[in-house]
């Protein structure tokens, strides 16, 4: 065994003065990661962060109204306020230097470790601009206080020139910070990007409300990254436009998100969630003290579980025993979140602040957002109802998803495809092509004879399908006639994922089979695929019942007063008319079926719409979701009481 002492010898060369001590900014630049995360270009423009955070302190403390970024070059850049300013008189610790300089090369420094300057703030570390001010192969700053203008230079964190009265003020006052980063920490190719700033300029303005960020950059770069050359971002809705920003192009599920603030142990949270289609990306944004915080931390878990507690709350109360079973991810999978709360102490996780860390706000927050949400629960019951619903049906996908694998794992070692009872068509592009769902093989017969084999496939299923709105999950796994129509379009999941054909349309007989055969498919959609049906992809046929024939004159007719009117108007005749009833598709000559209602010239479709999820639509999609449940739905009772309330308004609708 080797004797430790027998390797003396070996370490005789370390001892003290191989232990460095690094002084004033000298750890930044030897460890810039350490402060700023790394030396990319998210490290890069963290360095405007740390600058214009301070800017915001002063908003948020009160100080500061408006904020200015200019973009000088792709390598500086120039952040105003017009807060308070700087202080520049001499630093009671060190007298010989202003508190300004004392401020920008010494780590640990500043206004914010107590509250008597700031009673929030987003850097409680001191380290932020001093920071910055190491990376710089120069940084300017320039005072506006007490009706003087005050500077100073610096270069990699050290003073180039003494603090300098430069002139004098009457109606300006802030500080203004201009920097260039040090090409000898970032490489050349790493720059400032215009798109960044603005996003980062316009998520600060949201958070702070009523605050005024105003952009600038040169001629030359506004071309180069297609940005406006000044622009103004002024939110006096806050988080509220924020929401509406990033969800614009989304659908929503109702029109009256839960928002609201409350205060709690000296603390203040703002917030505002909507709930979207499911199969949108949600995303959940959270702030402390305007700090983006990524990586979530302690406010987000307290704001999860809080909503999370209210709807086992509500569900509890309407003895549905499954919402117990409900997990964070039922929940927000598909929602939109914005978080911003400012606390007194912030505490994070690391200096680039992505993660609030606060152990007593998780417990604390939920409580404070308890009944706020209870409330917003009961003041729209049917809106609560069906948004637990939703999470519902998350919960049992989650429980089948063992399942699903299963069958996929089965699926996947067999050759894929197409249903056998499917009659494509031979062209490949989606604009032309057609696929007619039918009743039954006899009508799939006819429909096959009439069609045009270029761009329209014939699908025939075996009468009526399964009611999708009543059926059990496990049914609506192992339909094999719903599998093979979901097969043939291209779906899965309920997304469209490789949409085979242009146009779906659903082609039954023109009676009262044909009307109910035709509500199970457009259930079936509205459930399973939504996203068709939004698109503009679903449309009925309309095929005539009736045929009348007077001499060499024939026409069509799909209802008892349509019939009567034709021969009224358009035979005027004393000579009887022949009318035929069509018992049903498969009883139509091909011909016939081609001309009146497969034919692009002559046929008749209706186009199924649905009310989109945004602001103006939601409501109405919501309402069209209860009337597809009640209707369609498992409870006979709620059918019933619609049909019992809604039958005389509809008698003069029918034909009898």
């Amino acid at each position: 065994m080797t004797d430790l002492f027998s390797l003396s010898k070996i370490n005789e060369g370390y001892n003290s003065k191989d232990i460095i001590v690094l002084e004033g900014l000298e750890p930044v630049r030897k460890r810039p990661g350490m402060y700023i995360g790394g030396k990319d270009e998210k490290a890069l423009h963290h360095l405007i962060i740390e600058v214009l955070d301070n800017a915001i302190d002063e908003a948020v403390a009160g100080h500061a109204n408006f904020i200015e970024i200019e973009l000088i070059n792709h390598k500086t850049v120039k952040i105003t306020d017009n807060g308070r300013g700087i202080p520049v008189d001499p630093h009671p610790k060190f007298p010989k230097k202003s508190a300004l300089e004392v401020i920008m090369t010494t780590l640990h420094s500043g206004g914010k470790f107590t509250d008597k300057s700031y009673k929030t703030s987003g850097g409680l570390h001191g380290v932020g601009i001093s920071v910055v001010n190491a990376l710089s192969s120069e940084l300017i700053v320039e005072v506006a206080r007490n009706r003087k203008i005050w500077t100073q230079s610096f270069n990699k964190g050290i003073p180039t020139n003494e603090l300098s009265q430069i002139g004098k003020s009457q109606n300006r006052r802030g500080t203004s910070i201009q920097f260039s980063p040090d090409n000898s920490i970032f490489s050349d190719n790493v720059r400032f990007n215009p798109l960044i700033i603005i996003e980062m300029a316009k998520t600060k303005a949201y958070l702070t409300k009523g605050i005024e960020i105003r952009w600038k950059c040169t001629e030359l770069l506004a071309q180069e990254y297609k940005v406006e050359k000044n622009e103004v971002f002024r939110f006096p809705n806050g988080i509220s436009d924020y929401l509406n920003d990033l969800t614009k192009d989304k659908s929503i599920l109702t029109s009256e998100p839960f928002s609201g603030n409350v205060e709690f142990e000296q603390n203040t949270i703002e917030w505002i969630i909507n709930w979207l289609e499911p199969g949108e990306s949600g995303f959940i944004k959270s702030h402390c003290n305007t700090v983006s915080t990524p990586l979530g931390g302690a406010h987000e878990h307290g704001f999860r579980n809080a909503i999370l507690k209210g709807f086992k709350n509500w569900g509890e109360l309407s003895g549905n025993k499954k919402t117990q079973e409900l997990t964070i991810d039922d929940i927000f999978d598909d929602t939109a979140v914005i978080i911003s709360i400012f606390l007194k102490y912030p505490e994070f996780q690391g200096q680039t602040k992505e993660k609030l860390v606060n152990n007593n706000i998780s417990k604390n927050l939920a409580t404070a957002l308890r009944d706020p949400f209870d409330y917003w629960l009961s003041s729209d019951p049917n809106r609560s109802n069906y948004l637990l619903e939703l999470a519902i049906n998350k919960l049992e996908e989650r429980k089948r998803k063992r399942k699903e694998k299963e069958i996929d794992r089965k699926s996947a070692t067999k050759k894929f495809r197409l249903p056998g009872k499917l009659a494509d068509c031979s062209s490949s592009k989606l604009e032309e092509t057609e696929l007619f769902i039918v009743e039954g093989d006899s009508a799939g017969g006819s429909a096959k004879q009439a069609r045009d084999r270029q761009t329209q496939a014939i699908l025939p299923l075996r009468g009526k399908i399964l009611n999708v709105a009543s059926a059990s999950k496990d049914k609506l796994l192992n339909n094999q006639e719903l599998l093979d129509l979901k097969l043939a379009l291209g779906f899965k999941n309920k997304n469209l994922f490789n949409l085979r054909y242009g146009k779906i349309i659903i082609m039954t007989d023109a009676d009262v089979d044909g009307a109910h055969i035709a509500a199970l498919l457009m259930t079936f959609f509205y459930i399973e695929m939504p996203s068709l049906i939004e698109n503009g992809n679903l449309f009925l046929a309309q095929p005539p019942l009736f045929r009348l024939t007077l001499g060499g004159l024939t026409e069509y007719a799909s209802t008892e007063n349509q019939k009567n009117d034709i021969i009224k108007n358009k035979f005027n005749s004393s000579t009887k008319v022949e009318v035929s009833r069509f018992k049903g598709l498969g009883e139509m000559p091909p011909k016939q079926l081609k001309e009146t209602t497969m034919s692009a010239i002559n046929r008749t479709l209706i186009k199924i719409e649905l009310p989109k999820r945004n602001i103006i639509g939601a409501d109405n999609r919501r309402m069209t979701d209860d009337l597809v449940d009640t209707l369609m739905g498992k409870k006979a009772d709620l059918r019933f009481g619609y049909i019992k309330n809604n039958a005389l308004s509809i008698l003069d609708e029918i034909d009898i």
